[in-house]
This record gives C-alpha cells, sequence and structure tokens, in this order.
C-alpha cells in the first residue's frame, strides 16, 4: 500500500489551549480510516492540518504535497465534507449542479444526480426551501460526485435522520469507495460506522492514544464477560477498565493471550465504540 498522508510531531495551539502536541500518523491507500475523538479533543484540527487549512509546527504531506503551500494542487485530488453544509440560500439546486460541474474537471452529474433521486429534493428547488437534512443530502450529492482519490468527512451526516444515514454510509461504501480511493472521517455516531472501518485514530487532548487497524484490535483486546466466581482471578490479569453490564462485570484487556481468559467467562472482540469509551476513561484516570 501507498501511503497517503503523513503527520509527524504535528502540534497546533490556540493561545494556552494545545490542540495538537507532537503527533504523528500515516494514513495509507484504499483505506476507510475513522478519526474518533470527544469534543475539543483535536481531531477538526488534524483535519484542517491536512487541508491545508490552518497554520501548525511539525509536518503534514498529502500526496507527497504540502497542503500549506501547494494546496490548488492537492484540491484536485481531494474532497472535503465539513461538518456543517453551507450553501447559497438563492441558488436552486440545478444551479448549483451546474457551478461544480464547470469549475471541477472530475465532477460526474450523473452520479450526482443518480444520488439525488432516491431523495425528495427537487432540481428547481432553491436551496433556502430545504430542510437542514435536504441541505446536507444536496452537499453530500455534490461531493460525492467528484472522483477523488481521498474524501475527508467531518461529521457528515449531522442533520441526516437515522434512515438518511444508513442510505448515505450505504451509498459511501458501494457507490464510491474502491481500492483507489481512500476516506478519513470523523463522527459522535461511532456504531453508526465502526463496520465500514479498516482503521482507527483514537485522539484525546490533542494525543493519538489508539492508531491500529481493524484486523489488529482482535488480536490485541479481548472483552471478557465475567463469571461471577472468577472475578478476583479476572482481575488478577490486569485489566485496563472494568464495568457493569446488567450486575455482571466486564472487563477489557490488552495484550493477553485467550488462553489465559478463557476460563474466566465469555470471550469477545470489543466493538469500536466500547474500545474507545474505554480508551477515554481511562486516558482520564
Amino acid at each position: 500500500m501507498t501511503t497517503i498522508i503523513e503527520a509527524k510531531a504535528l502540534s497546533k495551539r490556540y493561545g494556552s489551549l494545545v490542540a495538537l502536541d507532537q503527533v504523528s500518523f500515516n494514513i495509507q491507500s484504499g483505506r476507510i480510516v475513522g478519526l474518533i475523538g470527544r469534543n475539543g479533543a483535536g481531531k477538526t484540527t488534524a483535519l484542517k492540518a491536512i487541508l491545508g487549512l490552518t497554520s501548525h509546527a511539525g509536518s503534514v504531506s498529502v500526496f507527497g504535497l504540502d497542503p500549506s503551500r501547494e494546496r490548488n494542487a492537492l484540491m484536485k485530488d481531494v474532497c472535503f465534507i465539513a461538518d456543517t453544509a453551507v450553501l447559497p440560500r438563492w441558488l436552486r439546486v440545478d444551479n448549483a449542479i451546474d457551478y461544480v460541474e464547470g469549475v471541477h474537471p472530475r465532477f460526474q452529474r450523473a452520479r450526482a444526480q443518480e444520488f439525488l433521486s432516491h431523495t425528495d429534493i427537487r432540481q428547481h428547488s432553491r436551496i433556502g426551501e430545504l430542510s437542514k437534512g435536504m441541505v446536507t443530502q444536496l452537499h453530500l450529492a455534490l461531493i460525492l460526485a467528484i472522483d477523488a482519490r481521498l474524501l475527508v468527512l467531518d461529521e457528515p451526516t449531522i442533520g441526516l435522520d437515522l434512515v438518511y444515514r444508513r442510505q448515505f454510509y450505504d451509498t459511501l461504501l458501494n457507490d464510491y469507495f474502491d481500492q483507489e480511493r481512500t476516506i478519513l472521517l470523523t463522527t459522535h455516531q461511532v456504531e453508526e460506522v465502526e463496520n465500514l472501518l479498516t482503521d482507527v485514530l483514537f485522539v484525546d487532548r490533542g494525543h493519538i492514544v489508539l492508531d491500529s487497524s481493524v484486523e489488529a484490535i482482535a488480536e490485541r483486546y479481548v472483552q471478557v464477560n465475567v463469571a461471577a466466581d472468577k472475578l478476583e482471578a479476572a482481575r488478577a490479569l490486569h485489566p485496563f477498565y472494568e464495568r457493569q453490564i446488567f450486575g455482571r462485570p466486564t472487563m477489557l484487556f490488552e495484550n493477553q493471550p485467550p488462553a489465559a481468559l478463557s476460563g474466566l467467562g465469555e470471550l469477545r472482540t470489543p466493538g469500536i465504540a466500547d474500545l474507545f469509551v474505554a480508551k477515554m476513561q481511562t486516558e482520564a484516570a
């Protein structure tokens, strides 16, 4: 695989606030990467650095380009959906399609219209007449119709109800993603995307606390629903996280061989959302 994004010692301050602190990571081609963190963790700042939208210390390279100095060249291969869709209220839907077709050589009009055909959006409607969810859908249709090598999504489904969120991710996976494209996304709805992700980056207070492929998570972490009579034996193996579910202790272990845990209770691989919560609470302790 080819490295698409390479960040080295990436740092950013806003006055006394440290948004990113010596962050380093690589993102490979053909991957769907979840950049996951709480509000204020630094994930949006990282996206801005990748897109050349903010100054920073350290270095970022995207397709071998410096996003700050070579942004025009970079954006020929990158599409970005921000957490708030901003389109002129006076613009008609068909005019928006015409505009993007005119300014971006890789825009595919038929793809945009196909996406919109599954919505209630009429092409002669003005943006100001659309609901918030419809504006989001239009924004997504315009972006997904661009044949980009890197798609950056910052909370892309805000304003959409559950049905449209599911439709969006189905479209993203089935009609957009392939082994030549790379997707980097942030979302608060981790449960909805964890089955799509190939890799995760957990960020907390400006630091990367987990950088892993989803496959490696299954090899590194084990969740045990501990039997009542095995509680002390399980704690003796030093779980890094413990909680109660319906009165039954559940523990997460890192780098413990399954054979050492098999007699303690039911074993499973933790979901990404569960692992994220455990990591965040462990970091805060």
